[in-house]
């Protein structure tokens, strides 16, 4: 019978994540970024003397991350280069951009994304345009998120601001 080698709900949580965030057309940063707490959790259990990561709170390299996520808004930047260009620990990178911003750093910037969206579909571009010109892959990639921040889609968004103002 094939079973766990081990019980351990957390990580197997973080492998549904991963599993979630490796989906077609999802953003590359929120799969490096569960892959590495995955990592980060098997490592806990093949070698007893490492003890969980403590709580982190750097602010300041919280802070020079969300700088570089803003710079890069569109073509985003994967979680290794930013580690290698901090020089930290990937995982640390996430833990303390979530404790200084209460969100991880994918979220973030797709969060940044769809607001710059809002401003382009008010503005009349229209949502296949937007979507790539703020580093979505296609329209469907915009809608979706779009749908899920503002509760609509991007083309019924633009549609509402045009009869508001009429």
């Amino acid at each position: 019978m094939d079973s766990p080698a081990f019980a351990d709900p957390v990580l197997r949580a973080r492998v549904s994540q991963l599993h979630a965030a490796l989906a077609p057309h999802t953003e590359g940063l929120e799969a490096e970024s569960r892959l590495a707490f995955v990592l980060d959790r098997l490592r806990q259990h093949l070698d007893r003397a490492v003890l969980p990561a403590p709580a982190v709170r750097d602010d300041r390299l919280a802070d020079r991350l969300r700088e570089l996520l803003d710079a890069r808004l569109t073509e985003g930047v994967s979680l290794e280069a930013a580690a290698v260009e901090f020089g930290v620990h990937p995982t640390h990178l996430v833990r303390a951009f979530t404790r200084r911003h209460g969100l991880p750093p994918h979220r973030y910037l797709t969060g940044r994304r769809v607001d710059r969206a809002r401003r382009l579909l008010l503005a009349g571009a229209p949502p296949a345009e937007v979507a790539t010109a703020v580093g979505f892959y296609d329209q469907a990639h915009l809608t979706r998120h779009v749908r899920r921040m503002i509760g609509t889609t991007p083309a019924a968004y633009a549609r509402s601001a045009v009869e508001r103002v009429s």
